[in-house]
């Protein structure tokens, strides 16, 4: 796995290419391929990496990337977009929400791949899943939904799941959206949320305060890339707090979450790749259908189950894709 000292290192190594580019020229053209994010996160750049290496591109020889990361603070992320523009790059990456929204703030004609996106025509991103338009296309994480499915997993898992808080970055606006949905699917179980905001990961210590006082019995999270960054801070403080929790990514169950249940990033930017790929080629993002993910994985880790004292249904066991134990 990439370190983020390996990941930084090759987004300085990037802005240095020009000369290795200008070699490459004479193989035929090197392509610049911006990556927007939240922050330098190993999984989703090794999928986007593998996966366009599959397709033949190879770094300095017919492909180079401009990387701009806002240290998990979204407020920079609207700074860093035209930085990419300005940098001339045939295609932008973007990661999550927040990302996306910059980037199509920063540009109506470089095309723009979203990558774990939800419900990107409510948010303005797209027309339509099937004819996007504009210069925006690529993969939803198809997360709208899923809540109650997380919701589900609590109150199979635990006795009396009856006030689970609701961790979300206000910051993300796909955030809402999904708090409400999840709010509505509570109601249907008869489960009691309790909203917690989250917009730095300085704040994590005194969300888990605020869970505390609140009395919940468990927590769930709505995805943004600072949950996924900051998972093993998470892991611990549930830990510490004795809080079951449920997660949309399978990186924080094994970071020491107790389960998860959603799409695998590493995949969804290895099929981002392809878009990257039919967009150099020629395609125009507006008529490249924007992809949900069919596959939804289940994880659960045993060793946090133990840790907390809860026993996990052998029924659910048996509908888990992956147990850590």
């Amino acid at each position: 796995m990439l370190s983020r000292r390996r990941l930084l290192q090759t987004a300085t190594a990037s802005l240095l290419a020009a000369p290795l580019a200008a070699e490459a020229q004479q193989a035929g053209r090197v392509h610049r391929i911006g990556f927007l994010g939240a922050s330098a996160e190993a999984a989703p750049l090794r999928g986007l990496h593998e996966g366009l290496r599959e397709l033949g591109y190879v770094q300095d020889r017919n492909i180079v990337f401009e990387y701009r990361f806002a240290q998990e603070k979204n407020e920079r992320l609207p700074a860093l977009a035209p930085e990419l523009v300005r940098s001339k790059v045939d295609v932008i990456v973007a990661h999550a929400s927040p990302a996306t929204r910059a980037a199509k703030q920063a540009t109506s004609t470089i095309p723009i791949v979203m990558v774990s996106v939800s419900n990107p025509v409510g948010t303005g991103f797209v027309a339509s899943l099937a004819r996007p338009g504009g210069n925006v296309t690529g993969l939803s994480n198809n997360d709208a939904g899923l809540g109650v499915k997380r919701l589900q997993l609590l109150k199979d898992a635990l006795p009396k799941p009856s006030r689970t808080a609701v961790v979300k970055n206000p910051a993300n606006p796909a955030a809402e959206p999904q708090f409400r949905e999840t709010e509505a699917a509570a109601r249907s179980l008869a489960i009691e949320v309790q909203p917690v905001d989250v917009r730095d990961p300085k704040e994590l210590d005194a969300a888990f305060s605020v869970m505390a006082k609140a009395r919940v019995g468990a927590f769930t999270v709505i995805p943004d890339p600072l949950f996924l960054r900051e998972r093993k801070r998470i892991a611990d403080l549930a830990l510490m707090k004795r809080l079951p929790s449920v997660f949309a990514r399978h990186e924080n169950v094994e970071a020491g979450g107790l389960m998860s249940y959603g799409t695998s990033l590493t995949d969804l930017f290895r099929q981002a790749a392809t878009y990257v790929d039919k967009i150099l080629k020629g395609a125009k993002p507006g008529d490249l259908p924007v992809e949900e993910p069919t596959t939804f994985e289940l994880v659960i880790n045993l060793k946090t189950a133990k840790a907390l004292g809860v026993t996990i249904p052998p029924s659910l066991l048996l509908r888990a894709d992956q147990v850590i134990e």
